[in-house]
């Protein structure tokens, strides 16, 4: 059984459908061809903003990253290294048999100073930055109102950055 369209529009919304459809109020699908696409494809975006005549904004390497924004990005850097290199230890231990990570550090410590001291930076730094970024968070949880201003995050940043480096450098010549 065939329905037409004025059956299932009630007769009260049929003249507004038919002047909708008269005044073209319902917008036509565009088509394009495949060459109009592959025209499109070869113009680059420099070639069509340069054709609109508007300015085109401002690249985000411009700007500079607050000390802030820097030192919370390093947290979360931190912490993801952390979290491989449990991941590498427990897998050389679990591969390799128990005492295998044990082996391969012992065999770094013994290398040298040239192999060793760097080594030593590597594994420090990230768990003083992390840990002491983390008691940063902790302070600021419970102190919001005391440190969490515009004017002490920042001095905080360069705290953690500059307590981080000197105890990872402590860590490594010890």
């Amino acid at each position: 059984m065939m329905m037409s369209i004025k059956t299932i529009i009630s007769p009260k919304l049929q003249p507004l459908f038919q002047r909708a459809i008269q005044n073209h109020a319902i917008r036509p699908m565009t088509i394009l061809s495949k060459t109009s696409a592959e025209e499109y494809e070869k113009k680059n975006y420099t070639s069509r903003m340069n054709r609109t005549g508007r300015p085109v904004s401002p690249n985000v390497t411009i700007y500079s990253f607050p000390i802030t924004a820097l030192s919370s990005i390093a947290t979360r850097v931190t912490g993801v290294l952390l979290s491989f290199g449990s991941f590498g230890v427990g897998g050389l231990d679990l591969v390799g048999g128990s005492g295998t990570a044990l082996s391969m550090m012992e065999y770094i410590g013994d290398s040298g100073l040239l192999f060793s001291t760097p080594a030593k930076l590597a594994v420090a730094f990230p768990i003083v930055y992390h840990s002491l970024g983390g008691m940063r968070h902790f302070i600021w949880d419970f102190f919001p109102q005391k440190y969490l201003n515009n004017e002490d995050v920042p001095k905080s940043s360069m705290v953690l950055i500059g307590s981080a480096s000197f105890i990872s450098l402590g860590l490594m010549l010890s």
